[in-house]
């Protein structure tokens, strides 16, 4: 793919080089089609992505964005879990440490 590339640059080249086509690409209508089809591969992409977002959520499916925010939450989540169970055993600790005790239950 990347030799692709480099050809048909190296042929890109090659052409602004020759006068006629300088001259063709002085044209307003020349330059509009080209500054045309080369924003088609984004409009392409973005029509896409919408498309099957759209049809995701008519079969009430989650999109791959939806999934994402879900799995950061969770993983926020975890981690505050984790936080709070730390801080509980670190606090019981002190308090052992401390010489407090809780009273046993009385029956």
């Amino acid at each position: 793919m990347a030799s692709l590339k480099k050809t048909l640059l190296k042929q890109g080249m090659k052409w602004m080089s020759d006068p006629r086509v300088m001259k063709l690409m002085q044209d307003e209508r020349v330059m509009k089609a080209v500054m045309t089809a080369m924003s088609m591969p984004g409009k392409v992409q973005t029509f896409t992505q919408e498309q099957a977002e759209r049809i995701a959520k008519a079969m009430a499916l989650a999109t791959e964005d939806e999934v994402k925010d879900l799995k950061r939450t969770v993983r926020r989540l975890e981690e505050e879990v984790a936080r709070l169970q730390r801080d509980g055993r670190e606090s019981r600790a002190e308090s052992r440490d401390n010489g407090e005790r809780t009273a046993p239950k009385r029956r």
